[in-house]
This record gives structure tokens, sequence and C-alpha cells, in this order.
């Protein structure tokens, strides 16, 4: 029986990082779960990447393999037997294809949203830039970084490892029910962020409790190639571990 939903790529990823009180977030927490934080702060993420060479089930759907994603996450963790297993929640996630959302939020559970979007990757030579932009009601909100070329090892004790190295997903079914599921990739590095610009209409798109981020700076933006990912099927939090 194949054990995993979905394997891809995900490519050039930029995380906007931003700090956040923690009541913001009280209603999205999943049962069971709690809020993980860096140094004393919760954090929000706003991230744009590409899902690339996509198969759901092993299957390859027709002009559905390569797309933008764009999502708004935060960052759990669950004790397991007294074991960590860190993890985030989507509180929304953004992609160019109906059938995309469909699928995500049908079959899996997931709470996906259809927009216009357009990227773009431009390699100069010295630098690299990764864009990502998504249309919402008469606006093209975007969020793009550029970085130097060459990619750097995260340290276990940094922001770059408490943002990156979080393996779980996990969903809130309920007041009373929690899913999760695993991501397998190799770890990942990071290329060092030399500017970067976020345009996003945080109210409009997430509601108002986050509307103030719209006039914030992040506290630090992140960027990373990627890497394949195999994205394990969903059990509900109390099934038998896995991994």
């Amino acid at each position: 029986m194949m054990t995993h939903f979905l394997r891809a790529e995900w490519n050039n990823i930029v995380l906007a990082n931003y700090a956040v009180p923690k009541d913001i977030l009280s209603p999205y927490i999943p049962y069971k779960t709690e809020l993980d934080s860096y140094d004393g702060q919760t954090y929000v993420s706003l991230v744009g990447f590409m899902f690339l060479n996509t198969k759901v089930f092993g299957l390859s759907i027709p002009l559905h393999e390569n797309f933008e994603e764009v999502n708004l996450r935060f960052y759990v963790r669950y004790s397991d037997h007294g074991n960590w297993r860190k993890g985030v929640v989507f509180i929304k996630e953004i992609v160019p294809k109906r059938a995309i959302s469909f699928i995500a939020n049908y079959l899996y559970g997931e709470k996906y949203a259809t927009m216009n979007m357009k990227h773009f990757h431009l390699d100069n030579g010295q630098n690299f830039e990764a864009g990502y932009e998504w249309h919402y009601k008469d606006k093209w909100n975007k969020l793009s970084a550029t970085t130097n070329k060459r990619s750097q090892k995260i340290i276990d004790s940094s922001c770059e490892n408490f943002i990156l190295n979080h393996y779980w997903g996990y969903s809130k079914n309920s007041d009373t029910k929690t899913s999760k599921y695993y991501v397998e990739h190799p770890a990942w590095e990071t290329l060092k962020v030399i500017s970067y610009n976020v345009d996003c209409d945080f109210g409009a798109l997430y509601g108002a409790p986050f509307s103030f981020l719209t006039n914030e700076k992040p506290k630090f933006v992140l960027m990373t190639k990627g890497s394949q990912v195999t994205v394990q099927r969903k059990q509900d939090l109390e099934s038998s571990e896995l991994f």
C-alpha cells in the first residue's frame, strides 16, 4: 500500500517571518498541540515557492505538475510520549489552479484558495532573485528576495533552523480532533538574503487580526533552494507514529 500522498520538488522558497502575539493564533491551534516559539517569540511565516514535478498518489495530473504556492503558517509542537514532534499549521494556502485546491481541500482537509499567480526567478551571475505574486481584490500582492548564490549550512540553535526544521503538519479538524502528516526532505541550506520586498494586504487575505502585519517589517527573511519532498498520508493525531 502506498504510504505517501504527494511527491514533488519545493523550489526557491522565500520565507518572511513575523513575530506575533500568541493570542491571535489561539483560534487556530490544533487540539493537543501547543505553540512553539524561538527566543520567547511566536512567529508566522509568509512563504512563497514553486511546486515542480508534482505527483499525487504516484500520478501526474496534466497541466498541474508545476505551479506557485504562497501560504501563511505558524509553528506548533506535540508531545508524543515525551518526544516533541515539531510542526506547522497553515492559516491559508494559495495556488493558481482550482483542481489543486479541490484535491487539497476535499480529499486532504487543507485550507487552499485559488487566485491568479505569477513568479520570477532571475540569475544575474552574481546574485539570484526569486519572487511570487498573487492577485486578490484588485491588488497584486508580492513576496521576493535577492540573495547571493552560495548556500550556507544551518546552525542548530539558529532562527533559520527553527523556521525550516518543522517536519510535521497539523490540521485542526475540530475542537477535539487533530490530524497529522509527515513531510520528508533532506536538511536544507539557506542563501544569504541581500534584500527583500513584501507587499501584502494581510487583513484582506487572512482576516482583521493579521492586518497589522501589512505595515510591519519581518523580523528576518530566509531563502532556501529547497529539494524533493514526500508528504505522507494524513492520520489522526493519536495514531501510531510511523517515524
